[in-house]
């Protein structure tokens, strides 16, 4: 046994190898024990303070604390072996790598958390809207800067130049920005609607043949839930390019009800057809009481009656409309008001 462990391998002792991995193994078993420590110990004595703030930080850091004993074991383990001079400058780099990215996992995760907790619940608060929309772009946004300056420290640790790299970047920026051409114009899109507010999250617009209710806003695309159900990402760049009808926004949805009688009806069916108008109109609950009603038209095959009226905001329209057009069917019926079809009489002579 003592001559299998005294046997080299890679310029190590199997022994060395045997200790090292023994090593990492434990580090990684002292991760989990201190994860169940911080989910079963921890935990149980920050949910018993006044405060929120320490359960988030425990919450939190719990996760990469157990990543950083694992790095350390690992490092610890590998530094016991003999290697190439080569090899331990590739694995210094790997390991400041490594520690940068852990704790820009830690911070982002620290803040996010606690703008989640107390920021969110503000903008929930007030009035506007704006903030609501805002406010996950700027938490994505957030986040990646924090993590693009944890990339950066971490290469800076592994010695690269990175402001030689960011100049080397230069080179390419023209073909870069020719390609981004586009992301750049779905982000000032997006800018457009968070602050010219052509439409909010739930209103339903019109937009380039899609009818539909917004459901989510970023910064460079949105989504809409169309009235088929199917969701549609539109690139933001469109909503400044495009006209854009917004349903919501409008104070009242107007609808114009042509009905054409037959050239039977005498005047006074006409009248009475104007007036069975007025009566349905006006006892619809979701119409406003600005409604118009008009014998309007000698047509071909047909006298015209013309109901006008406005839907109220926030009303079902299919449904009020539903509700209109039957009880129009039903009172002309019990009224003998007929309605006309395209007919054609023929004549002939002998």
């Amino acid at each position: 046994m003592k001559e299998f462990f005294a046997k080299t391998f890679y310029h190590n002792t199997i022994g060395d190898w045997a200790v090292t991995l023994a090593i990492i193994i434990g580090a990684v078993i002292a991760g989990k024990i201190l994860y169940w420590i911080f989910g079963n110990v921890v935990k149980k004595i920050t949910s018993k303070t006044k405060t929120r703030i320490d359960d988030i930080i425990i919450d939190m850091i719990e996760e990469p604390i157990v990543l950083a004993l694992t790095i350390a074991g690992l490092w610890y383990g590998l530094h016991r072996l003999t290697f190439p001079e080569d090899w331990l400058v590739w694995m210094g780099k790997v390991y400041h790598i490594l520690i940068a990215i852990n704790i820009t996992w830690l911070a982002a995760r620290l803040i996010d958390a606690i703008v989640e907790e107390y920021v969110v619940p503000l903008t929930e608060k007030t009035e506007s809207t704006l903030d609501d929309q805002i406010l996950p772009v700027a938490r994505k946004s957030m986040k990646s800067g924090i993590w693009i300056l944890g990339i950066i420290v971490a290469l800076n640790n592994a010695g690269y130049d990175v402001g030689a790299l960011i100049a080397g970047l230069g080179i390419g920026g023209l073909a870069l920005a020719m390609a981004a051409k586009d992301s750049v114009s779905n982000i000032f899109g997006g800018l457009m609607v968070f602050f010219d507010k052509p439409f909010k999250v739930g209103d339903r617009i019109k937009i380039n043949g899609f009818d539909g209710t917004i459901e989510e806003i970023h910064l460079r695309t949105s989504r809409m839930r169309t009235l088929q159900g199917t969701l549609v990402t539109i690139p933001n760049a469109q909503f400044t390019g495009s006209m854009v009808e917004n349903i919501t926004a409008e104070p009242s949805r107007k609808i114009v009800l042509n009905l054409g009688l037959v050239y039977d009806m005498t005047p006074e069916q006409m009248e009475k057809g104007l007036e069975l108008l007025k009566q349905i109109a006006a006892a619809n609950e979701n119409v406003e009481d600005n409604y118009l009603v008009s014998f309007n038209a000698f047509g071909d095959f047909a006298l015209g009656l013309m109901l006008v009226y406005y839907i109220k905001k926030g009303s079902d329209i299919l449904n009020t409309q539903s509700e209109m057009n039957l009880s129009i069917l039903k009172e002309f019926n019990a009224n003998g008001l007929e309605m006309a079809f395209p007919t054609q009489t023929i004549y002939t002579k002998k």
